[in-house]
């Protein structure tokens, strides 16, 4: 690279971009969440993302265009990351968006002025492609003083966006950048669209302007898009003059910390061994915080999953590099000192976000101790040479979560090579099964009734923190299968929505509100409230007469209900607020549910709570309970409820103004939360506090279930039931079952006790016939029984007993069934009967598959366990044919 290019950090080129588009009245958007409010993608992964509903005519926007950075994860191209200068799972997109403000001509002038004059790029090193029949773009890029030998046309595959077979559509124009002929392949036709790294494609500009039709016609949209889209990345390799975004300033800094810990060298050259894999931890890195910071945890599938791989390859390469401790953490705070200003909720929840990677480390660490045992095993089945089936190594990777890399290494280490083409042939079976899972397309399984009314009808105004019926809701709308409809008869179902509303619409985990709505001439059950895009939908029942659109309405909630509600809702806050005291500040809530029964808390922790923890949570929040503490709630901005010691949801997005909700009238009460949902107007009106149940609901999220008011009633009142009845049953008094059950345990206890020395000792029975029906092996004795009523350690008295009773050299092969029905089988000897011949290993290794076991030990003692207790017959067989008996 020259010198003609003047240098920019990421931040400055971030900066940049969206002030240029900002000054010329696009509106600045933030980015959104990794999670998107679509239900066709799995995670953010383009600029457009957040703005389909305006592409598709669903919104309007008043502003010309919008500009944004947005955050983006994919992992289609996971094997090659780290293995070229261009591939990553994170990385921001720069936008600008037009949904008919802005036309092709003046979105390309943009797009070269930008280039030009405020990133100062060299214009001879621009070179531009169109769709090879987009002769409009060809000659607006002539006007704007391009060379004709600059540009290129490509065809459908490089320069024609679709949503899908049918939809919006229309040609692309991509800017590439010339990082020179010393990085580039050599040939004398090497112009943009070769595979080489010379020509680095930094912006697309794609013009939907077409409806592409069944019959394969295209007709104009009524009004044409702009979608653009310019990699932060790459265009931070072209500003710092590097030929790969992983020696631009962020990934660097990442690099670096690789190299300190690790102790390896990084070449910025070198795309294969240990420079590869300190890439693919700095990129897993990024994603990995980013996910977890929006609120995505480790799991097996969807989000979670792509979570959980990125996690794990990056610590497989850590290990690849002599890294053996835990050491993702520190890449956390590399990457929130890079990149918190520009995305502050990375810094929200660091603690949390630490302990999941952490927990997960160590979790990966025993996987890939297990999936080497049984690496080992088929390695060591194999002769030499011999290759290692793909479906056993796609095995190693599905099942332990075992990287293909790890797996081609440690074969090769043995002198085996790995069967790719069969694993990849596994790995496509499993994407084809994924994708036949996908409904739908990304366009037409996000347009519904519901975008197209938000255009049409104002959002609901909810007036249910003060009333719980009002007599002067108009009907603005009527949804019945899906459609909008202008009224609806006795009988049918349907979602109504009103201009104003006392019901509460579910969300935040709180249930929606059931009750009626009424006018002189119809009556509606209503059997729950739902909000689609601020439009609050009363789910109900026509029961009499007939409801339409502009009807005037008594909207009534039922109260009671309501009220148990409120109580499990405030009680869900205290709940939060003492899980922190107790267990730590790393608890963040992982959704909740709460009706008028009981309340459901998800909670990130990284192991069971005991039992004295969960009773110290119930105690602090009945003690703020029985406090009587007002709840007070207060509307204030953002950052006023975040300085104010306001809890946040994990992985949330908030407006500028937030409802608070404190339990206490204190500056730093006990709970302070931003809330939308209904409360208590006391903490007394909760009147008790029960833990139900603690239980894991997957890695790192524990779930609390409790009630609280009535439902603590009914819920003590059972336990008093199943307490009387325990008493009746054991014939004493309520007070005295502990006890009387403790009397019980022992004599059982103490009884079992003299039934197994009986079993076991010398005056035994069946140890006695045992040894009596002894076989003679020529140099010992052999004693072949299966004994009833043992467990597998209890074998080894058997056998004290056995050569207590037998002079002269002996050996046993024994059986048994378990308490929990698994069979157990011991072979022993003295060592006489081991001189002779016999060895326990070897025959409990021989006998156990019979049993569905594995096993073995030393020649005077071994012992197996199994499955299949059925199989113990054929066990003792076998012994005897090993024996030659």
């Amino acid at each position: 690279m020259t010198a003609e290019v003047s240098t920019m950090t990421t931040a400055e080129i971030r900066s940049a971009f969206l002030k240029f588009f900002e000054d010329r009245g696009c509106k600045l958007f933030p980015s959104s969440p990794l999670i998107p409010d679509d239900p066709s993608l799995l995670l953010a992964n383009a600029g457009m993302n957040q703005f389909k509903q305006y592409y598709q005519g669903k919104k309007t926007m008043h502003e010309i265009g919008a500009t944004s950075c947005q955050k983006c994860v994919r992992t289609n191209d996971i094997d090659i990351i780290g293995s070229d200068g261009r591939h990553a799972s994170f990385f921001e997109m720069l936008g600008n968006f037009s949904f008919g403000g802005v036309s092709k001509q003046q979105a390309c002038a943009w797009a070269l002025e930008l280039s030009t004059e405020v990133f100062h790029l060299p214009i001879d090193r621009l070179y531009f492609t169109v769709f090879t029949d987009d002769d409009e773009t060809h000659d607006i890029w002539r006007s704007l003083g391009i060379k004709e030998s600059h540009i290129s046309r490509l065809g459908a595959d490089d320069n024609f966006w679709a949503a899908g077979p049918t939809g919006p559509c229309g040609p692309c124009s991509e800017i590439y950048y010339d990082m020179g002929e010393d990085v580039g392949c050599g040939r004398p036709d090497c112009a943009p669209g070769c595979d080489c790294d010379r020509f680095l494609e930094y912006w697309n500009l794609v013009f939907t302007q077409f409806d592409r039709q069944e019959d394969g016609s295209m007709p104009e949209l009524p009004h044409r898009n702009l979608d653009t889209g310019m990699g932060l990345e790459r265009m931070s390799a072209i500003m710092q003059g590097k030929s790969s975004f992983f020696d631009s300033d962020i990934m660097q800094g990442l690099i670096k910390l690789g190299e300190e810990i690790s102790g390896v060298t990084y070449v910025s050259d070198d795309y294969e061994g240990p420079s590869r894999s300190l890439r693919i931890i700095a990129d897993h890195a990024r994603s990995v915080d980013f996910m977890i910071s929006d609120g995505i945890l480790p799991g097996n599938e969807g989000r979670g999953y792509v979570l959980r791989r990125l996690l794990r390859r990056a610590v497989f390469h850590g290990r690849l590099l002599g890294v053996e401790g835990p050491f993702l953490a520190r890449f956390i705070d590399r990457v929130n000192e890079l990149m918190g200003d520009a995305y502050p909720e990375l810094t929200k929840n660091v603690a949390l976000v630490k302990g999941i990677v952490n927990a997960e480390e160590e979790r990966f660490s025993t996987t890939l101790d297990n999936g080497r045992v049984y690496l080992d095993e088929a390695l060591s089945a194999l002769g030499e040479g011999e290759v290692l089936d793909g479906a056993a190594a796609f095995m190693l990777h599905d099942t332990f979560g075992f990287p293909i890399d790890l797996t081609v290494e440690i074969a090769e280490g043995a002198g085996h090579t790995v069967d790719i083409d069969g694993f990849n042939r596994e790995m496509e079976a499993q994407r084809e099964r994924a994708r036949a899972n996908v409904k739908g397309d990304a366009w037409g399984t996000f347009s519904d009734v519901w975008v197209e009314l938000t255009d049409e009808v104002p959002a609901t105004e909810f007036v249910g923190y003060d009333a719980t019926r009002i007599d002067d809701a108009k009907v603005v709308a009527i949804v019945a299968n899906g459609e909008s409809v202008a009224h609806a008869d006795a009988g049918q179902e349907v979602d109504i929505v009103l201009d104003r509303t006392p019901f509460y619409a579910e969300m935040g985990g709180q249930v929606g509100d059931t009750g009626t709505l009424a006018t002189d001439t119809c009556a509606l059950v209503v059997s729950d409230t739902h909000s689609h895009h601020g439009l609050y939908a009363h789910h109900a029942t026509v029961a009499e007469g007939t409801v339409s659109v502009g009807d005037t309405v008594l909207a009534a909630i039922d109260v009671r209900r309501r009220e148990l509600i409120r109580r499990n809702h405030t009680a869900t806050h205290l709940l939060d607020a003492a899980l922190k005291q107790v267990l730590g500040d790393h608890v963040n809530q992982a959704g909740s549910q709460l009706d008028e029964h009981r309340l459901r808390f998800d909670f990130t922790h990284f192991e069971a709570v005991s039992t004295d923890e969960l009773a110290q949570i119930e105690q602090i929040v009945n003690d703020e309970i029985f406090a009587a503490k007002p709840v007070v709630t207060r509307i204030m901005g953002i950052d006023e409820a975040r300085a104010s010691g306001a809890v946040a949801l994990f992985g949330e997005k908030y407006g500028d103004v937030v409802r608070v909700v404190s339990a206490g009238d204190e500056d730093r009460p006990f709970s302070r939360e931003l809330c939308g949902g209904t409360h208590a107007r006391n903490t007394a009106e909760i009147g008790l506090f029960r833990i139900v149940s603690e239980s894991s609901t997957g890695s790192n999220v524990r779930r609390i279930e409790a009630v609280t008011s009535l439902g603590a009633m009914a819920y003590l009142e059972g336990k008093q039931q199943l307490l009387a009845q325990a008493a009746t049953q054991l014939k004493c008094r309520d007070d005295e079952v502990c006890d009387r059950i403790s009397s019980l345990q022992q004599n059982l206890h103490d009884v079992n006790q003299k039934l197994k020395a009986a079993l076991t000792g010398g005056s035994s029975d069946a140890i006695g016939s045992a040894i009596e029906g002894a076989l003679d092996a020529g140099a010992y004795k052999l004693v072949i029984a299966q004994l009833s009523g043992l467990e597998a350690a209890e074998l080894r008295n058997v056998w004290d007993t056995i050569r207590q009773k037998v002079t002269g050299p002996v050996a046993c092969v024994l059986a048994t069934v378990t308490e929990k029905g698994t069979p157990a089988l011991l072979a022993a000897a003295t060592d006489d009967a081991v001189s002779a011949g016999f060895h326990a290993g070897d025959i409990i290794k021989a006998i156990a598959p019979a049993v569905d076991g594995r096993g073995g030990g030393r020649p005077t003692m071994a012992q197996a366990g199994g499955k299949n207790a059925s199989g113990i017959s054929a066990a003792l067989d076998a012994a005897r044919v090993q024996l030659g008996l």
